[in-house]
């Protein structure tokens, strides 16, 4: 029984507290882990969506693949550490990962193949100038941020959250037919983000497609 249990801690994550988990990975995409079924997002950084090209010498370029294909290598057979730095608004991790001792937000900025998040943490800034003035990665090619990526797709490429940790639509007191032009006006009228089902709502300002339209920019 003794040998049973400590092969099962080697198959799944270990919390050694409530910020620590370690254990093996699977990359989702460019900033995505799954860790036995617990997603964690790499803090600071952002990579192109799975799907997301980026055009490089006048030719489309699978920026996205790319990213995912890196952090793949990075931690594929390795042991990582994450320590938590946040949650995100559907209370994924958000953390700080390193495999083999090497930072892998670190490593995918190094790269070129993520963007630093300076509003979150100020750690990769050095790593994407030293990227950028090597034009290594996305920054030798013609690309759109992340971000905006996301804003501009009618469906997000990102992993869907789990279904019970979905916010659900909140019951809203507002006149059916109310009409928004846009999240600007909808946020004027104090009534964004809204969700699917509310009056208001219309899937053309819902940039993701998680039923939350007009939400602010997530934590990561």
């Amino acid at each position: 029984m003794k040998w049973l249990f400590v092969i099962g801690l080697a198959l799944t994550p270990v919390f050694a507290s409530a910020q620590d988990i370690s254990g093996s990975a699977r990359a989702m995409d460019g900033d995505s882990l799954d860790m036995a079924g617990i997603v964690v997002r790499l803090h600071g950084v952002d990579a192109p969506e799975l799907n997301q090209t980026c055009a490089r010498e006048g030719q489309s370029w699978a920026c996205g693949k790319e990213a995912s294909a890196k952090l793949a290598q990075l931690v594929n057979g390795a042991e990582l550490r994450c320590e938590q730095r946040d949650v995100d608004d559907y209370d994924r991790i958000v953390a700080s990962c390193t495999a083999r001792q090497i930072d892998l937000g670190q490593a995918m900025v190094e790269a070129g193949l993520a963007v630093a998040l300076p509003q979150f943490s100020d750690r990769y800034l050095g790593a994407e100038a030293r990227a950028k003035a090597l034009k290594l990665g996305i920054w030798g090619s013609d690309f759109q941020q992340p971000v905006d990526y996301r804003a501009a797709s009618p469906r997000a490429h990102r992993a869907k959250p789990q279904a019970s940790a979905v916010r659900q639509p909140i019951a809203s007191s507002a006149p059916s037919g109310v009409y928004y032009r846009n999240c600007n006006a909808a946020w004027a009228a104090g009534a964004a983000p809204l969700y699917r089902g509310q009056p208001g709502y219309r899937p053309e300002m819902d940039g993701d497609g998680d039923g939350v339209a007009c939400e602010p920019f997530r934590r990561r």
